[in-house]
């Protein structure tokens, strides 16, 4: 399968819904620097952490 931003091998593939995407290493890490600087991420990640540890 080839990345979905180049025309690299895809190092790494995703399925949602019967839909493929395919990203190299290059694509797949940049995608996920931006996913960590989302702040709604962000604001997910604590709520998980707080959520998390009042259930221990």
């Amino acid at each position: 399968m080839q990345c979905h931003y180049c025309d690299r091998e895809a190092a790494y593939e995703a399925e949602q819904a019967g839909v493929v995407v395919g990203l190299c290493a290059d694509h797949f890490r940049e995608r996920l620097e931006d996913l960590a600087d989302d702040e709604g991420l962000a604001a997910l990640s604590e709520r998980l952490d707080v959520e998390s540890t009042e259930t221990e």
